[in-house]
């Protein structure tokens, strides 16, 4: 399921680059999301939702109110190559500087809902405790400091460069490690998230990722 929809994801990228038959219209952020721009970017809803909640089971991340700052820095990092991924370099590559800063700050405004099956739909077996440890108290065994330090209590994200990872897609967060530890990804700040991905093994990852996925996010004293 996972490969089809990102196929489907890569598929309509690709029909747009190639001459889709798009309308014109109006270069705003909310048509942008909804319809694409008609010059090659595809709606971001077709794989992040209307909502902009993402798609768990897909590895999709959610959007919706995350730092305006961070998902600009992340779609100009998907435009220069800094973080590796060809669907999303195809994606950020069709917008212009302006339009990438008028999505992020259209995302960012859009409120937060909770992912429910954002851990997979399969229970992750930890007896030993080993996700929360590793997000609560790291591993100074190996110079691992616990993920809250950076990703604040609960992992509910500080500021631009530390992004929620409360409530977000347990295969996203997984796939993300894995891709600083590979170098695939090289956007952190300071090198930091390659060190520690590298200082984890599979178990550990798939460990956080899903403690992480079922930790509420907007947290209940934020929510309306």
């Amino acid at each position: 399921m996972r490969i089809d929809r990102w196929r489907g994801c890569a598929v309509a990228v690709a029909a747009l680059l190639m001459g889709g038959t798009l309308p014109a219209m109006a270069q705003d952020a909310a048509t942008i999301a909804a319809q694409g721009n008609g010059k090659g970017a595809a709606p971001c809803q077709t794989c992040h939702a209307p909502d902009g909640g993402g798609q768990a089971s897909g590895g999709f991340p959610r959007l919706a109110g995350e730092n305006a700052a961070y998902l600009q820095a992340q779609l100009d990092a998907f435009a220069s190559g800094t973080r590796d991924n060809p669907v999303m370099k195809l994606q950020a590559s069709a917008l212009t500087e302006a339009e990438r800063k008028a999505l992020a700050i259209y995302f960012s405004k859009m409120p937060a809902v909770a992912t429910p099956d954002a851990g997979g739909s399969t229970p992750f077996a930890d007896p030993e405790h080993l996700g929360e440890t590793l997000a609560t108290r790291g591993r100074w065994s190996k110079q691992v400091p616990a993920c809250e330090q950076c990703h604040g209590p609960g992992g509910v994200g500080v500021g631009a460069d530390f992004p929620p990872l409360a409530g977000q897609s347990a295969n996203y967060l997984a796939a993300q490690l894995k891709a600083f530890g590979s170098g695939s990804r090289h956007n952190d700040p300071m090198g930091l998230m390659r060190h520690i991905a590298q200082s984890l093994g599979d178990r550990d990852i798939d460990a956080v990722a899903h403690w992480f996925a079922a930790q509420p996010f907007p947290p209940k004293e934020s929510r309306p």
